[in-house]
C-alpha cells in the first residue's frame, strides 16, 4: 500500500481508503477531464479540486465517512473515488453512494464493485435501512451502476448546479 491512510474496505480487485492531501494530482486526473466531468458541466479548476478534497476531510471528521480513494490492488494506483456522503434531496438529507472514476477505468466493473461494497458497508457497519444514489438524467453509465447495485428510481428533482438546471433521479435500495 502506497499510503498510510486508513483502509475502509476491500473487494476482490480494489481497496478503498480515506483520501489524503497526496491524492490531489490523482483527483486532478479525474476531475479536470472534461469528458469525465460532463455531468458536472465541465472540468474543475485546481481550486475546485482542492475544495472537493477539503470537503471530504470535513466529512470524515463530521460523519466518519465520505468519498474514499479507490485503489486498484494490481497496480496500487488510485483510479477513482467512491463512498458515502450525506446529500440534500429536496427538504431531506439522505445517505448517498457516490462514485467518480478516471475515464481509462470506465466499463470494467470497478464502479459497480466499489458501489456494492459501499452499500454493504452502509447496511452492515453503519446499520442504516436505506441508501441512495442521486444521478443526473443524462448520466446513463452511473444510472446503470445504480441499477446493478440493486437500486430503483424512486423520485426526480431538478437541481441547479453551476447555474444550470439539471434533472436528477433518486435511486434507492433498502436493506
Amino acid at each position: 500500500m502506497c499510503d498510510n491512510t486508513k483502509i475502509i474496505l476491500q473487494t476482490q480487485r480494489l481497496y478503498l481508503r480515506e483520501l489524503s492531501s497526496s491524492d490531489f494530482s490523482a483527483l486532478c486526473r479525474i476531475m479536470q477531464d472534461e469528458k469525465t466531468m460532463y455531468a458536472y458541466e465541465g472540468a474543475f479548476s485546481d481550486k475546485e479540486v482542492q475544495n472537493w478534497l477539503e470537503n471530504q476531510f470535513n466529512r470524515y471528521r463530521k460523519y466518519g465517512f465520505g468519498l474514499w480513494a479507490v485503489i486498484l490492488k494490481e497496480t496500487d494506483r488510485m483510479i477513482g473515488q467512491c463512498g458515502l456522503t450525506m446529500q440534500k434531496w429536496k427538504e431531506n438529507e439522505l445517505l448517498e453512494i457516490g462514485y467518480l472514476f478516471e475515464r481509462e477505468y470506465w466499463h470494467k466493473g470497478y464502479a459497480t464493485e466499489a458501489a456494492v461494497a459501499c452499500k454493504k458497508y452502509a447496511f452492515e457497519i453503519l446499520n442504516v435501512e436505506e441508501v441512495c444514489s442521486i444521478i443526473r438524467d443524462t448520466n446513463i453509465a452511473s444510472q446503470n451502476v445504480a441499477l446493478r447495485n440493486g437500486m430503483k428510481i424512486t423520485d426526480t428533482w431538478i437541481k441547479n448546479y453551476r447555474n444550470v438546471d439539471m434533472p436528477h433521479y433518486l435511486f434507492t435500495v433498502r436493506k
